[in-house]
C-alpha cells in the first residue's frame, strides 16, 4: 500500500501549480492549497502582515504535501478507513472538504449501513466502512468513485460556471470527471458517448 506522503504527492501533482480562476470558489490556489486554507492556517509567507495571492504563489511544494497530510488526512481521520479506500477519500477531501465524507456516508447507507450524513469521520463511519468493505471489497471503492463522479456532474448541473471543470471545450470529459475516474476500475468508467449524453442538457 502507498504511504500517505506518496498519496499526497500524487494529489499535488494532479492539482498542478498556481491558478486563480474567477469561476473557482476556492480562489487563488497552488498545488491544490487555496488562499482560504492558507488564511485559516495563518501562512503569511512573505511576512507583509496579510495573506493574499502573493503568499499563495510562494507556497513550496513540500509545504503543500505537509498541509495535505496533516489537515486533509490525519485531522479528518482518513486513516481510520480500509486501506484501499484511503487514496480516493483523501483525494476528494482535498477537492471538496467534508463533502468527501458525506459522499462516503451516503454510499455506506446504500450498502445497508446506518450512519449519519454529517461529514464527520468518526468511529461509527469508520466501522461502517470496514464492515461494508469486508462484504464488498474493491467494489466499495468503485461505488465511492462513481458517487464522486455523480457529485461533480450534479454540482455542474446546479452551477453553470463550474461546467468547464466537468466538460472540456470539445465536449469530452473535464478534469473533475477524469479525476474521479482515476479511482474507478475501467469497466465502470463512462464512455465518451455516455459522458456526452450526460452533459447534453447543458447546451
Amino acid at each position: 500500500m502507498q504511504s500517505v506522503e506518496a498519496i499526497a504527492r500524487e494529489i499535488v501533482s494532479r492539482e498542478g501549480g498556481y491558478v486563480n480562476d474567477p469561476d473557482d470558489p476556492g480562489g487563488a490556489t497552488k498545488y491544490g492549497v487555496t488562499i482560504h486554507t492558507m488564511r485559516r492556517l495563518g501562512l503569511d509567507l512573505d511576512g507583509d502582515g496579510d495573506i493574499d495571492s502573493a503568499d499563495v504563489r510562494r507556497l513550496p511544494l513540500e509545504r503543500a504535501v505537509e498541509i495535505f497530510v496533516k489537515h486533509y488526512f490525519e485531522r479528518p481521520g482518513i486513516g481510520l478507513l480500509p486501506g484501499l479506500m484511503q487514496p480516493t477519500v483523501f483525494d476528494m477531501y482535498v477537492n471538496a472538504g467534508n463533502n468527501a465524507v458525506k459522499i462516503l456516508q451516503r454510499v455506506l447507507a446504500e450498502f445497508g449501513e446506518a450512519v449519519a450524513v454529517d461529514g464527520a469521520l468518526g468511529p461509527k463511519t469508520a466501522g461502517a466502512a470496514k464492515r461494508a468493505y469486508q462484504k464488498a471489497g474493491a467494489y466499495l471503492v468503485d461505488a465511492y468513485g462513481i458517487a464522486r463522479r455523480d457529485y461533480y456532474y450534479e454540482l455542474a448541473d446546479r452551477r453553470p460556471a463550474s461546467r468547464k471543470y466537468a466538460r472540456r471545450r470539445d465536449g469530452g470529459k473535464g478534469g473533475w470527471i477524469t479525476r474521479a475516474e482515476e479511482f474507478i476500475t475501467e469497466r465502470f468508467r463512462l464512455s465518451d458517448a455516455q459522458h456526452r449524453a450526460r452533459v447534453a442538457a447543458w447546451g
